[in-house]
């Protein structure tokens, strides 16, 4: 009787072994190979929470053979709490190959504080390192030029490109594109309108970006801007002139 149930331990045990190896002995195998390693314990308890394990074991992976030091419990965690985490891990990765300074907890924030828009974090590096170019106005916008009118009453109207890009410290809480394209055209009607001359906008459209530039519209935000480039200068009707007629009359 002792002896039958010494086997029927022994059997038991070797079952739950068995059972074990079979659900997680590849992934333990795989990662154990490459370097990162993870214990048995750690991948039942990502079974036991409900997380999907490759999900996790394959960008720590990616992680540990590029150099990036990041732990199962960081990276469930994020996971629990909504991330993308093959994103956080491709976005440190990029980072790092063009020399940017981005943590891992910089990264998560990021990724959760676009969460639900267009953006998110591997575009925010991606912005980083290869600035980005926003039309001012937006070019699927109604609205087809910038209106101003100089101290003469002419109407000018201008369209600018804006050259910018994401400044990472920032990002989380900064304002987005949208604020920067007002502040443009707010700026560019505040320049059109010190002038006293429509010529004199027409002679050099430059002194309007360099008005705009210098006024530091990307504080706040989440953006860099690099560069504003006035593209097109167009002269519209005299207000002044149209005015004065409706006086008169």
């Amino acid at each position: 009787m002792f002896e039958l149930r010494i086997f029927g331990t022994i059997g038991l045990v070797v079952l739950v072994v068995g059972i074990i190896l079979l659900n997680f002995g590849a992934t333990w195998l795989r990662a154990y190979v490459s370097g990162a390693r993870v214990t048995i314990m750690q991948l039942i308890q990502l079974q036991l929470r409900k997380i999907p394990i490759r999900r996790i074991v394959d960008p720590r992976i990616t992680a540990i053979k590029s150099g990036i030091q990041v732990s199962i419990d960081d990276l469930s965690t994020h996971f629990l709490a909504g991330g993308h985490v093959e994103m956080v891990i491709s976005a440190l990765i990029n980072a790092q190959k063009a020399n940017i300074d981005l943590v891992y907890d910089q990264a998560c924030a990021i990724d959760l504080a676009t969460k639900g828009t267009s953006k998110n974090v591997v575009e925010a590096v991606h912005t980083s390192v290869n600035p980005q170019v926003i039309d001012c106005p937006p070019s699927e916008g109604s609205k087809r030029s910038i209106d101003a009118v100089a101290k003469d009453g002419i109407v000018i109207k201008a369209r600018a490109r804006v050259t910018v890009r994401t400044n990472l410290s920032s990002f989380v809480g900064g304002a987005t594109e949208d604020t920067i394209v007002a502040r443009v055209g707010e700026g560019i009607v505040s320049s059109i309108g010190s002038e006293q001359s429509y010529k004199d906008v027409l002679e050099n459209p430059d002194r309007i970006s360099k008005n705009v530039l210098a006024k530091g519209l990307d504080s706040n935000t989440a953006f860099e801007i690099l560069s504003i480039d006035i593209a097109d200068v167009d002269v519209g009707e005299n207000v002044g002139a149209k005015l004065q007629a409706e006086q008169a009359e």
